[in-house]
């Protein structure tokens, strides 16, 4: 099953990436520079470290409770009305950021309208498009591109973020992100597929419950969720974390700007070509290479002098291996599982992602406030690349069999 509904027809590829990639982009990239605000938001408020980190870990977490059921949604309903809703949701949490006044606000805006807003505007309802839209023997390719351009977006929106910032203070800065999201919307209308006109539900083979079973005990799809969990402990860490980091070892702000900003950069050439690579070669040698990747050059990062270059340098390997595992994940659920409850399981294995993303961020903050550095939480990034370097090793990206006939890849 390729399409919403069997022979509807199908969007473009151009049409699907294009404005895929451009959703991606806002989302993803606003949602890249939340560390920036970190010491702005904290000073102007009397807020500790880890008041500010336990609302991102909360808008993590919500990402991935709410990316399930966003999922759910855009694989039963399209991805278009998931999208309309989220957009709103962004807004309404960004300039809940701006105006909060206690922690718990803080908390509720940041964290939960953010967390439910980026659910429906990111990866898992893109992917979902792309896998009804673009045929199996490109689909891994078209995640690249998607992927691309989320990191596109990082490279574009922080440094932006961090003018806006300064030119107009954090608090206008995140009402005019607020109104930028809202760009989402028209977007969308490029996304709406035909095979999911009318309110009517899209035909499927297996119900929600029969594909849950299915996935959960397959032991390759666990094997992807483990290794998904350090990414997101490894990436949102960094991401919110070092740019505190870097100016509490005395390296000025625009250091952390540059850096996050070649991230961003490289990412773009690393997504790319991570989701090229997987039409070639077996996507689990791709994801256990860039896991062991990332634990070799936190460890590089550690022990040699901290300097603007050094920083540079760690950035734009990492910017590499950032986002990069993300084409192979997703293609690989495809591969296995087939495409009519992509999202829905997309959501499930992203979950996982943003548990860690919740440990990874909190973590930072607690550890932190509590000991004065944050190189525990350096090590333990650097323990969990090498062991999912290994557990993504064991993962059979065949697809599945059900019956007496194979599905998957044609699913």
């Amino acid at each position: 099953m390729t399409s919403a509904t069997p022979g509807a027809p199908r969007l473009s590829a151009t049409q699907v990436l294009l404005c895929g990639a451009l959703i991606v982009t806002l989302s993803m990239g606003i949602r890249h520079g939340f560390g920036l605000w970190l010491q702005p938001i904290t000073q102007a408020q009397g807020w500790t470290r880890e008041t500010f980190a336990f609302a991102l870990a909360v808008q993590n977490l919500a990402w991935g409770v709410f990316g399930i059921f966003a999922g759910m949604a855009a694989d039963r309903f399209g991805a278009f009305r998931v999208l309309l809703v989220c957009a709103g949701l962004y807004a309404l949490g960004l300039a809940g950021m701006a105006l909060s006044t206690s922690t718990l606000s803080f908390a509720l805006t940041t964290g939960v309208l953010i967390g439910a807003a980026q659910a429906g505007t990111t990866y898992a309802v893109i992917y979902g498009v792309i896998g009804r839209q673009i045929a199996a023997e490109r689909r891994s390719w078209a995640m690249g591109v998607a992927a691309a351009a989320g990191s596109f977006g990082q490279f574009l929106m922080v440094p932006v973020e961090g003018w806006l910032i300064a030119g107009l203070g954090w608090q206008n800065a995140l009402l005019v992100l607020a109104v930028a999201v809202l760009l989402i919307a028209p977007l969308a209308v490029g996304l709406r597929e035909p095979g999911f006109a009318g309110s009517a539900p899209a035909r499927r083979e297996q119900t929600i419950a029969q594909a849950l079973r299915e996935a959960f005990r397959y032991r390759s799809f666990q094997l992807l969720m483990a290794g998904y969990f350090v990414c997101g402990f490894q990436v949102v860490f960094i991401g919110v974390h070092m740019p505190s980091y870097l100016k509490d070892n005395g390296l000025s702000p625009q250091v952390a700007s540059y850096a996050l900003a070649l991230i961003g950069l490289f990412n773009v050439i690393g997504t790319y070509a991570a989701g090229a690579l997987g039409q070639r070669i077996a996507k689990r040698h791709i994801l256990a290479f860039i896991y062991l990747a990332r634990a070799v050059a936190i460890a590089c990062f550690l022990w040699a002098p901290l300097t603007p270059l050094s920083v540079y340098v760690f950035s734009s390997v990492m910017g590499l291996l950032w986002l990069s595992t993300i084409p192979p994940t997703n293609a690989t659920v495809a591969q296995i599982f087939g495409v009519a409850h992509l999202s829905m399981l997309g959501g499930f294995v992203f979950f996982s992602h943003q548990i860690g993303s919740f440990l990874g961020v909190w973590l930072g903050g607690y550890l932190y406030d509590r000991t004065g550095s944050y190189d525990i939480v350096w090590y333990i990034a650097i323990a969990l690349g090498v062991f999912a370097a290994l557990v993504n090793l064991p993962v059979r990206e065949a697809p599945i069999l059900r019956g007496p006939r194979r599905v998957g890849a044609t699913a």
